[in-house]
């Protein structure tokens, strides 16, 4: 063989292979982005099909909002039972069939999200960069899971109450609660909220999932 044609065939035969790789890449990826389109753009059974983290923070404006008018009349045992409802059916919309939220409920969201974006990272090819965030965007989402049962247990509480003495602390701590659930909380009073354990909400879940996307290209 010519040695002027060894140059030529070793480019062919690289080039061939990485066409190789860019195929097999392109279909792991395929699944990766598919799974990060689940959380932040489009699932099956949320209102309106919209992504699982966008359902949650709009669920969680909602309750924070109920919340906070529960909190506005600690003197008025009703009042407080009415807007703790409220809250009850914007966090798990299993719990209470109507109410102010978009029926499908925070929990049932952020829980997905999770779970989704475990898919992405899980997924062969998943890079490095969804491999990081998807632990910070998880972290934040089971947090706001683990917010949401503290808030249907004081909601129970509220609605058990027999008088607006016995209601109105418990409605302060589920407003401190629901808060949290887009805000996170500083859990070691370190001045930030990151996306521990503890600490993180979905606004930290959003902000990761937009530093993922951004690494892959979106």
């Amino acid at each position: 063989m010519e040695l002027s044609k060894i140059p030529s065939l070793i480019v062919a035969t690289l080039f061939g292979a990485a066409m190789m790789g860019n195929v097999a890449n392109a279909a792991s990826s395929d699944e990766t982005l598919a799974h990060m389109g689940h959380v932040t753009s489009e699932w099956t059974d949320t209102p309106d099909n919209m992504g699982l983290l966008p359902t949650a923070i709009a669920e969680a404006k909602i309750a924070a909002f109920h919340a906070g008018l529960a909190a506005q009349q600690p003197e008025n045992l009703g009042w407080m039972k009415i807007h703790a409802k409220h809250v009850l059916h914007a966090v798990d919309a299993g719990m209470i069939a109507k109410g102010p939220g978009l029926g499908y409920g925070v929990k049932k969201a952020a829980a997905g999200t999770a779970k989704h974006i475990g898919f992405a990272a899980g997924a062969d090819g998943a890079s490095g960069n969804v491999k990081a965030h998807s632990v910070h965007v998880s972290s934040s989402a089971e947090n706001t899971v683990d917010r949401v049962n503290a808030i249907v247990a004081l909601a129970g509480q509220v609605e058990a109450a027999s008088n607006a003495t016995e209601a109105a602390p418990l409605v302060v701590d589920m407003n401190a609660i629901a808060q949290m659930l887009l805000n996170g909380h500083d859990a070691n009073g370190d001045g930030k909220i990151t996306w521990m354990k503890g600490e993180g909400g979905l606004n930290v879940a959003d902000k990761h999932m937009g530093f993922m996307r951004k690494g892959e290209g979106l």
